[in-house]
């Protein structure tokens, strides 16, 4: 182990400048980290950043690397092993190394070794923070001094915490061998391994996982290898990440190469009908990202496929994207979630926000940059028909909320013990790709704001920004607008900190020629009577694209209920096509059959919820059959259908169904959320974007991460 060199002043993760001072490292200035390769003399004082999130002392410490050596045991659902970490003390005068952990981790024991020395063993204890972590402290040897590198190694087994998924065999695809999964974001991964549980923290990783005979086992990692005699996985991220994108994922996996950087990985009866929705487009995607933004930083692109049990839509680990298996149904809501990932490996995983308090930075971004993909692969039509889709929820969700509600602002300021993933909602994704459209707009030209994040991802790559960091390096970029920052209305500071609706919207007239049928044919079903069949018969919807389906049924939802003899009329033109179509559009038409009342279409909600036992597709359901006068039906379909249910989506539909006093939780009792149909955009950690609507105003089951 090398020691580190002074240096008086450094940049931290979250490019913080750390002054040099006297003053103790303690937990109530808890700051940034410092970030990979960099590390503050003796007597730096604390970075001004703070992470209510966090328990952890992360600013007293450099993070180096950090090691995983896990066993699975698929038997009794336990990860055991130990994590050893190369920390740099960079604050003289702290004794105690305190990091983010959960009820979940049993630690069995803690040592530590400096260079010249055997490991010694520490003493510790566990304190409670939060229903979603708790904190681990450790004490220090005296022998831990700054600027030099020592090893902490933590052994411990994992039981039952929010990051870890176990499924038995009948929740898999194949319903013939066990999968596990995990899923950090946002503050998950403490109860993987214990940790600077912050995106402000970054380093590099290594694992070593050892499984039963065939057992695959992938990790969010740019290199791998596979030892088959002795049945041991090595990964190694050579770039660094914050905690929460560390992923893993183990089971009957199998994988085709799609592209000279991508492989599509599922369990076998699933991996045909992946490869053949994906064909060669995500090489076609990275190069399109790699024209506007610079290159693709992480090697390899490839993606996995999990079961319907998977939490959310889709999550951005860098080097494997988790994507659910449900949503190979729709092939543009496929095309959309993927790039939406893709576009995270520029904003979001190579530059992150440094709190949860500013996801806008990564969700924002991403979803800005998605489009300028869409946009030069699929034309600006299909682009501005998905966006008004998006923006036709955000302002859904809005009337729910209202104007003022604190949870529309771009920064939204956390209070202790308040879980990040709860808050990720619409104005995460398109409120603030509404700010960076506007960014785009005072550029004065779309290439030109192009080259300017290329500057920016090249300038950042690697570290965790604040929402000033951008906005001083936009002004510094354009030295021109220097005044836009304070232009009447418009202020950066009134983005940023007001509530309500965007300020600026971009112009979507181009997809005008997709929008239009759409509005035309809500104008014939919006009246009291069924409209002329005639009429009707002139729009065939067999022709349109998802995205122009599912903008006509939401607009349809808005209205709901409409009178029997429309929902008469509408159900015989279209209840038997829309059999045909994917699950996107048949649980927007079967929120319509619920909230109408309308029993014909009864068996089509049996079959539905028979068939999908995602979150994504069954809680709005079960939501709006609790709301009316078909709970009966939603409490029948829950006994028939349970046994297919993962135990935290049966504990939320229970929920739902019997309003239990207290929230839907997870196998370790921490909150879960349970859907919102209104926006369909919040993660229960990625992360969805979509738009199912809802009479719960604030969490979604269906976040694009």
């Amino acid at each position: 182990m090398a020691e580190l060199h002074q240096r008086p002043t450094t940049l931290c993760c979250c490019r913080k400048v750390l002054p040099v001072s006297g003053g103790r490292c303690g937990d109530s200035s808890r700051g940034s980290g410092p970030g990979p390769g960099s590390g503050p003399g003796p007597g730096s004082g604390p970075c001004p950043l703070v992470d209510v999130a966090s328990a952890s002392n992360f600013h007293c410490f450099q993070l180096r690397h950090f090691h995983l050596d896990l066993r699975l045991n698929f038997a009794v659902k336990e990860m055991t092993g130990w994590l050893v970490l190369d920390l740099v003390l960079v604050q003289s005068g702290v004794q105690t190394l305190v990091l983010d952990s959960h009820p979940s981790l049993l630690i069995h024991s803690i040592d530590c070794k400096v260079p010249g020395s055997g490991p010694v063993s520490l003493t510790y204890r566990v304190d409670p923070f939060t229903d979603y972590g708790s904190s681990l402290n450790i004490s220090l040897p005296a022998a831990v001094k700054p600027s030099r590198v020592f090893q902490i190694t933590v052994r411990y087994t994992t039981t039952d915490g929010p990051a870890i998924w176990w499924l038995d065999p009948e929740l898999t695809c194949s319903q013939s061998r066990p999968l596990v999964f995990t899923q950090g974001h946002s503050v998950c991964n403490r109860s993987f391994f214990p940790c600077f549980d912050t995106p402000a923290v970054k380093s590099t990783y290594t694992a070593t996982v050892r499984v039963p005979d065939g057992v695959t086992v992938l990790m969010s990692a740019s290199r791998s290898s596979y030892s088959k005699q002795d049945r041991v996985f090595q990964f190694s991220m050579e770039f660094p990440v914050p905690s929460y994108l560390v992923a893993l994922v183990a089971g009957e996996l199998q994988h085709v190469d799609v592209g000279p950087r991508s492989r599509v990985w599922a369990e076998p009866c699933l991996l045909s009908c992946a490869v053949n929705k994906l064909g060669g487009s995500v090489e076609r995607w990275l190069g399109v990202a790699e024209d506007l933004f610079g290159p693709y930083l992480w090697g390899r692109c490839d993606i996995v496929f999990l079961p319907p049990s998977f939490p959310i839509v889709a999550m951005e680990n860098p080097c494997l994207t988790f994507i659910i298996a449900s949503i190979l149904e729709s092939k543009e809501f496929l095309l959309i979630d993927v790039i939406h990932e893709i576009a995270h490996g520029w904003f979001g995983n190579a530059v992150t926000n440094a709190t949860w308090e500013e996801m806008w930075l990564s969700e924002g971004l991403a979803t800005y940059a998605q489009r300028r993909i869409t946009t030069e692969a699929y034309g600006e039509a299909f682009t501005c028909l998905e966006t008004v889709f998006r923006l036709d929820a955000l302002h859904r969700q809005l009337r729910l909320l209202g104007d003022n509600n604190p949870v529309s602002k771009l920064q939204v300021k956390f209070e202790p013990g308040v879980n990040p993933s709860s808050l990720m909602n619409l104005f995460t994704y398109e409120k603030g790709f509404c700010f960076v459209s506007y960014l785009s707009q005072l550029s004065g030209n779309i290439k030109r704001f192009d080259t300017f994040l290329r500057a920016y991802i090249s300038e950042f790559k690697f570290s965790s920004v604040m929402a000033t960091d951008l906005i001083d390096y936009f002004l510094g970029y354009f030295p021109e607008l220097k005044d836009a920052a304070e232009r009447e209305g418009l202020e950066f500071s009134r983005w940023l900190n007001g509530s309500g609706p965007p300020l600026y919207e971009p112009d979507l007239s181009a997809g005008g020629a997709l929008t239009r049928p759409v509005e035309e044919l809500c104008d014939l079903w919006g009246g009291s009577d069924p409209p002329d069949l005639q009429a009707v018969q002139t729009f065939d919807l067999s022709t349109w694209n998802t995205f122009q389906t599912v903008l006509f049924l939401d607009r349809m939802l808005d209205h709901s209920p409409v009178a029997h003899e429309v929902m008469v009329s509408l159900s015989s033109c279209y209840s038997a096509l829309f059999d045909g179509l994917n699950a996107e559009v048949q649980i927007r038409w079967l929120q319509i059959v619920v909230r109408n009342t309308f029993y014909p279409d009864l068996p089509r909600i049996r079959a539905f919820l028979h068939k999908h036992t995602s979150r994504m597709y069954t809680v709005p359901l079960y939501e709006d059959l609790v709301a009316g006068v078909m709970k009966c039906v939603a409490v029948e379909m829950f006994h028939q259908t349970q046994g297919r249910l993962h135990p935290n989506l049966r504990r939320t539909l229970q929920q739902i169904l019997f309003q239990t006093s207290t929230a839907a939780t997870n196998q370790n009792g921490s909150t879960l959320s349970s859907g919102v149909r209104s926006s369909r955009s919040i993660f229960i950690q990625e992360k969805n974007q979509d738009g199912l609507q809802s009479c719960r105003p604030l969490e979604d089951s269906r976040c694009l991460v």
